[in-house]
């Protein structure tokens, strides 16, 4: 079985090209375009970034597996997971059974949040420095983090994309430490990216919760 797994994927550990210290895998590859698009698809608040984003996790499993980088790849499994449960959500966890709406996380599960990511990354360090995990405090920190931010968005919550800032700013650097030279530029993208998810995001609020109250004129009126 594990053999005709491997199989299957060798193709996509083949070598594309070469970028400074960075072999480029087609998994690399297609981890940047199709993660490139699942955040756009994100920022427009559209339910087809799920399969686009399981699809990238997909890639980027293959390509941390590959590259035994066990805390990124346990992360991806992880991040397949919540993208089935987060499709579901936004299509039918809203009240009655509707489509989610942006909405603004309540503070307690902002608190819930900050305890998971205290606790799990003392955790996790411990776990990944017995691992010999090159970044053991890093990795562990932005793997709490990402999962937080990744349970935001399954709830269309705007706080996510704070999270998955703070993520990318770690994220970036740490890459390019990996030698995925690559996949820390697909970084740089994701973080710009978040800023402007964030913008529109906040103009999506339902009641203009972030903006003053305008009179709104009914078209059939006009």
């Amino acid at each position: 079985m594990l053999s005709w797994i491997q199989k299957l994927i060798a193709p996509l550990n083949h070598v594309v090209f070469v970028m400074g210290n960075d072999h480029v895998s087609w998994a690399e590859l297609l981890g940047f375009v199709t993660g490139a698009l699942c955040v756009y698809l994100i920022v427009v608040s559209r339910i087809s970034n799920f399969p686009v984003g399981i699809a990238n996790s997909a890639f980027f499993l293959i390509l941390f597996a590959s590259s035994r980088l066990w805390a990124d790849s346990f992360l991806q499994v992880v991040y397949i997971i919540l993208g089935f449960v987060g499709w579901w959500q936004w299509l039918h966890g809203g009240p009655e059974k509707s489509k989610l709406k942006v909405e603004i996380a309540p503070k307690w599960t902002l608190v819930v949040g900050a305890t998971f990511i205290v606790i799990f990354t003392w955790i996790l360090t411990l776990v990944l420095g017995a691992a010999n995990d090159i970044a053991p405090f890093w990795d562990a920190l932005t793997t709490c983090l990402s999962l937080t931010a990744q349970a935001l968005l399954n709830w269309k919550k705007i706080d996510n994309w704070y999270y998955w800032i703070a993520a990318d700013i770690i994220y970036v650097p740490l890459y390019f430490v990996k030698r995925l030279d690559l996949t820390g530029i697909v970084y740089i993208l994701f973080l710009l990216m978040c800023f402007a998810g964030l913008k529109t995001w906040r103009s999506a609020l339902p009641n203009k919760q972030l903006q003053p109250a305008v009179l709104e004129v009914d078209p059939e009126l006009n």
